[in-house]
């Protein structure tokens, strides 16, 4: 054998041996050569891709239009003299589809000029780029995409709808009481219920509309290519519907629903951060407006936006100095039997350093939001079980004070654990403190606030339904949880006389409650009229400006003397 054929012998083991896919084309883009590695990528034989007359371009096993165009751009720069390199995906009717990493180099012969490929194979590569791409861009518990996709989204958007000078709408949704599911089922069950949330979203907007999660439970949906803002409206009772209806947890039944701001481009804004800074206000705005519905964006929630902020701060620098800041004042409540005051509800205010006291109503949805109503409330327990203990001693060895107990610290593991101790400690029993609480709580009732509720009925201490008759809670939870008292909300008693529907509704709320052993509250009595009426239908207790608006003890104090003269 001579070094020539040698040469060749060992030239064309190393090709047919080689990691890559080796190939020779010639200026037609036709195979002249290819390694077994090729053969197999591209599933043809060795004759079906070089011999003279069956020899077949390397187009015809790229994937698509856009690849073939990429390699044929970049063989004719590599015709010009030009080495290239670039990535393309292959798609043979006989083979696996793949990533190939390609290098073409120009060679002259003899016989005319040829060019060399060398193609690796990059699909693994891909595959990693790919997910690391996904993980960087989209929720990976949703599929959607994620604040930073969102983002590159809405502003393409915003461009297309200026070039058409038409409107776009942004809508931010955030899920109502949310955080309950996560606090009372578990994470699990809080991811489970995101997904389906995302499916149900889905299927409430168009194809081309843009949906995304930003973070926790707070979605965003881009409508484009408006032609009438009115469709906006429509999109979003149709997902008010949506969410409205059950959700299933691995067997647990969850109620719930959305709070949904809107804002439009270029009506409020014009960039991405102004029009999520408006959406997110215009959605905040729909919750305090009490949740389940749909606000659009006004200037005035700038203004809004901003003194929440400074509530916000201000209340954190409260915290720092609660006995300070806090106070309670009492209202009495008044045995109808009797006239005799045993029992009062301890209420909060917060004297502010410039704006004086602040009513509750005000402050106190801030303070769940935040869950500063956690270390407010438990000031609050023990500042009223001090003066409960002085008022045993002074007054009425049975006096009794209801405290205010928000869903947000039923739901966390706050101090409550803590509460029963110091009562032992102030030899207190737990008959002299009444936790009120809504009948909202009820609705999604996890095992957290089950044992709380039976903790406060194991140490004696007494539960009120407040705001009975506004709510949605069923007549089960009042045996499952050993509800003491209800208190009638002051809506039924303003316009209380007699023969009205309203005096109808308390005297059927007052037999249901007689009849399950519970005792009756009737809040807001303003007038003898009101008072009188609620006696005759059996009313056991009454509470309003009849007798005394909330004053701090030691003006509570005054009305208690004078009844014990």
């Amino acid at each position: 054998m001579t070094d020539s054929d040698l040469n060749q012998t060992l030239l064309r083991a190393y090709i047919n041996s080689a990691n890559d896919g080796i190939f020779v084309l010639c200026d037609e883009m036709k195979f002249h050569v290819a390694n077994p590695l090729l053969e197999s990528w591209l599933g043809e034989s060795e004759i079906n891709l070089t011999e003279h007359k069956c020899r077949r371009p390397i187009t015809d096993f790229i994937g698509n239009e856009e690849n073939r165009q990429l390699f044929v751009r970049h063989f004719e720069m590599m015709q010009a003299g030009q080495s290239v390199r670039f990535e393309c995906y292959i798609d043979p009717a006989g083979a696996a589809a793949r990533w190939v990493e390609i290098s073409l180099n120009p060679v002259k012969l003899d016989a005319g000029d040829m060019f060399i490929g060398v193609a690796r194979d990059i699909s693994e590569k891909k595959k990693s780029e790919e997910m690391l791409w996904r993980q960087s861009n989209f929720d990976t518990l949703t599929g959607f995409a994620n604040r930073q996709m969102f983002q590159n989204r809405l502003e393409q958007e915003i461009k297309k709808a200026h070039r058409a000078s038409q409107s776009m709408a942004l809508m931010v949704l955030d899920l109502d009481r949310f955080s309950e599911v996560n606090d009372t089922l578990g994470h699990d069950a809080g991811d489970l219920l995101l997904k389906q949330a995302g499916q149900r979203l889905s299927t409430c907007v168009r194809a081309v509309d843009s949906v995304a999660r930003l973070g926790g439970d707070e979605f965003a949906v881009v409508l484009g290519e408006l032609d009438e803002v009115d469709c906006v409206e429509r999109v979003a009772q149709i997902i008010l519907r949506k969410f409205a209806e059950p959700f299933h947890l691995d067997g647990q039944v969850v109620y719930l629903s959305t709070s949904i701001g809107v804002t439009f481009y270029p009506g409020d804004a014009n960039r991405f951060d102004e029009l999520l800074k408006n959406a997110d206000q215009a959605m905040y705005a729909a919750k305090h407006q009490g949740r389940n519905r749909c606000s659009y964006f006004a200037p005035y929630m700038q203004e809004a936006v901003q003194a929440r902020v400074r509530m916000v701060n201000d209340l954190r620098l409260a915290l720092g100095t609660l006995t300070d800041s806090f106070r309670l004042v009492y209202q009495p409540i008044v045995n109808l039997a009797t006239g005799g005051i045993h029992k009062a509800e301890a209420l909060i205010r917060w004297q502010h350093p410039t704006r004086n006291l602040i009513n509750p109503a005000e402050f106190i949805p801030i303070a769940e939001d935040t869950e500063m109503i956690l270390e407010i409330g438990d000031w609050v327990f023990h500042d009223a079980a001090r003066q409960i203990a002085r008022w045993r001693t002074s007054h009425h060895a049975a006096f009794q004070v209801s405290i205010n107990v928000s869903p947000v610290q039923m739901h966390s593991a706050s101090n409550m654990h803590n509460w029963f101790d110091y009562l032992q400690t102030l030899q207190l029993p737990g008959q002299s403190i009444v936790m009120e609480i809504t009948e909202g709580l009820l609705l999604n009732v996890g095992s957290g606030v089950t044992e709380r509720l039976h903790a406060f009925h194991k140490a004696g201490i007494e539960v009120s339904l407040d705001d009975f008759g506004t709510g949605y809670s069923s007549l089960s939870y009042f045996k499952k949880f050993n509800i003491n008292n209800i208190k009638i909300d002051q809506s039924f008693v303003c316009n209380l006389k007699p023969n009205s529907n309203d005096m109808v509704l308390c005297e059927a709320m007052i037999a249901m409650a007689h009849k399950l052993g519970m005792k009756v509250i009737a809040e807001g009595v303003e007038t003898p009229e009101q008072r009188d009426l609620l006696i005759v239908a059996g009313c056991d207790y009454a509470q309003g400006y009849l007798y005394s608006r909330p004053v701090p003890a030691e003006e509570f104090e005054g009305l208690l003397d004078r009844q014990f003269r």
